[in-house]
């Protein structure tokens, strides 16, 4: 009998590159044929770290799809299987400065890379995520309804209620927010796609950017700020899929676009999830017409498709 996937998870590996160093948790997955009795595990860890070597040798800045897609290649070719898939989480540093008082705080990112190897080609996604502040629009209005009552109750008139509501940034509570974005693209366009604007992008899309060092003056900036901008959960993939759309308006329409915030809640015991994924195609054209695409191509599907023998020009 065929296996659909055979591999090993959790491998993690240190790589330095530079000056700076990236801690890598890796999942290798083969198909298995029916005449095998099973994959060369051994093999695994010696593709991962001769496919490191060469990309810290020839990579400049550090690219995780690329790294996926070499020890795709490697393992599929080596393993003799149809299919091989890898995934990537490399977590690193950046050093960027809080937004009044300019203190250097370092902050710890996550690059996503994914491949899926075939005989006829390899696809492949690269990802971030980020750490971010949401404040809640619902409770929002709620104090700032009963912050209208108590300042009638007090003597102010409407125009001077409007006028101090608009002055002063009105409660709400907070979460913690977690934004993923991934985007792949046809054969040989992911060199388009820089990291730095992905986060860009996906920090953007929360209230407030965090830090992890701040003096006072920032935290009142941060508070402020995300006030002065409440988002729900889903407001936040709405963002992101919009900055991507506005971003990289030279990516092919076959490209594929996820798009994931989770919030911690504050005042619940639960968290909440939003999702958003497809063809970047579709996601235009919805944002274009406000008329969803009857189906939400999926990242499996498209991965896959890159397996697909090309038709002859």
């Amino acid at each position: 009998m065929a296996l659909s996937r055979v591999g090993v998870t959790g491998v993690e590996k240190v790589v330095r590159i530079r000056d700076e160093l990236f801690f890598a948790r890796l999942e290798c997955f083969v198909d298995l044929h029916p005449d095998q009795k099973g994959a060369h595990m051994s093999r695994f860890d010696e593709v991962v770290n001769e496919a490191i070597g060469e990309v810290v040798l020839s990579e400049s800045p550090f690219r995780a799809e690329t790294l996926a897609q070499h020890i795709a290649e490697l393992v599929r070719s080596r393993q003799g299987a149809e299919r091989a898939e890898v995934t990537i989480a490399a977590r690193y540093p950046e050093h960027k400065p809080a937004p009044v008082s300019g203190v250097q705080t370092q902050e710890i990112y996550t690059l996503h890379g994914r491949a899926v190897a075939y005989e006829h080609g390899t696809r492949r996604t690269v990802g971030v995520s980020a750490t971010g502040m949401t404040a809640c629009p619902c409770a929002q209005e709620l104090v700032a309804a009963r912050s209208r009552e108590r300042l009638a109750a007090d003597g102010f008139t409407e125009e001077q209620i409007e006028r101090v509501l608009e002055d002063v940034p009105v409660a709400t509570h907070n979460q913690r927010g977690l934004a993923t974005l991934h985007i792949g693209c046809i054969e040989g366009c992911t060199e388009e796609i820089d990291a730095t604007t992905l986060l860009e992008i996906a920090e953007g899309s929360m209230s407030s950017e965090i830090y992890e060092l701040m003096k006072r003056s920032d935290e009142v900036e941060v508070v402020e700020k995300a006030h002065r901008r409440p988002r729900f959960v889903e407001d936040c993939v709405r963002e992101m899929i919009a900055g991507v759309v506005s971003r990289f308006p030279q990516l092919d329409g076959a490209s594929y676009v996820s798009a994931c915030q989770e919030n911690l809640e504050t005042i619940h015991q639960h968290n909440v999830v939003a999702e958003r994924h497809g063809l970047l195609s579709e996601l235009r054209a919805e944002i274009e017409t406000g008329t969803p695409p009857e189906h939400q191509t999926s990242l499996e599907e498209w991965l896959d498709a890159g397996g697909r023998p090309q038709p002859p020009a």
